[in-house]
């Protein structure tokens, strides 16, 4: 029989289990195991487990986070921005889910350490923070701009309400590619698949009347891996944190296409 192996640094191995913090009530501590990876010392990843006064800090996954970075471990790296989950930064795998840790509660965890990890099949710089520049180089693929041939006008590019209203569930993603990370189809072909989060973005601007170069658009997808890589597993709008629908987008895409060769 075939026997495969992992390439040794990527073996997850056992970490460290931190001090509980003096003083807390014992039925305010809630642990957290989190995925520790440092590129600069030569070590496998491993699994940290800390212990977070949740009566010292605010309710959301990422306020604990903040809470083990300020009081435990300042070396602890992940991303975080605005705390009201419309930036993305704070996306990763928060027990088995991708997700945003600003929107999470630990409440919404079952009982038990919180497990935490950086979102899944992306290389990872360091801890909890993913190495999303393919990611961002595939959404300037689609070009996420209004395209136009006609001359500006003096005021404004004037739309109606009805077609405003088409581009509702597209225009709001924010790019936390929690999406694309939660796609099988994109862990395998990331390299030539644009993944959800990106098709969601083109859909918004085939979809958009003031838009000139549909045509243009659908071409560059038109492609057996840009676009028809989907195979409808509906992962990307469980993922959403958003409640986006990028599943329903990539069908309206494909149908689009279908639809312009009638």
């Amino acid at each position: 029989m075939v026997q495969f192996t992992l390439p040794k640094n990527s073996t997850i191995t056992g970490g460290k289990e931190w001090p509980k913090p003096a003083g807390a009530a014992p039925d305010k501590l809630r642990a957290y195991r989190i995925y520790r990876w440092n590129p600069e010392d030569g070590k496998n990843p491993h699994t940290d487990t800390y212990y977070v006064d949740t009566g010292d800090c605010g309710p959301m996954i990422l306020d604990g986070l903040i809470w083990i970075k300020n009081n435990i471990d300042p070396t602890l790296t992940f991303r975080r921005s605005c705390r009201e989950g419309v930036c993305g930064s704070c996306a990763m795998n928060i027990d088995g889910q991708n997700t945003l840790a600003c929107t999470r509660a630990m409440d919404e965890v079952a009982d038990g350490p919180i497990d935490v990890k950086p979102l899944p099949h992306q290389p990872v710089v360091k801890d909890l923070v993913p190495d999303l520049t393919n990611f961002y180089a595939q959404y300037a693929f689609i070009e996420p701009w209004l395209h136009t041939t006609t001359a500006t006008p003096q005021k404004e590019w004037r739309q109606s309400p009805e077609d405003r209203a088409k581009l509702d569930g597209l225009y709001e993603c924010i790019l936390c590619a929690c999406c694309s990370t939660s796609c099988p189809s994109y862990w395998w072909n990331s390299d030539r698949y644009l993944g959800p989060a990106a098709l969601l973005q083109a859909d918004r601007w085939v979809n958009d009347s003031r838009d000139e170069a549909t045509g243009e658009r659908l071409d560059n997808l038109e492609d057996p891996f840009r676009l028809y890589r989907c195979h409808t597993i509906m992962n990307c709008t469980k993922a959403c944190p958003k409640g986006l629908n990028p599943a329903e987008a990539i069908a309206d895409l494909k149908l689009k296409l279908v639809e312009r060769q009638v």
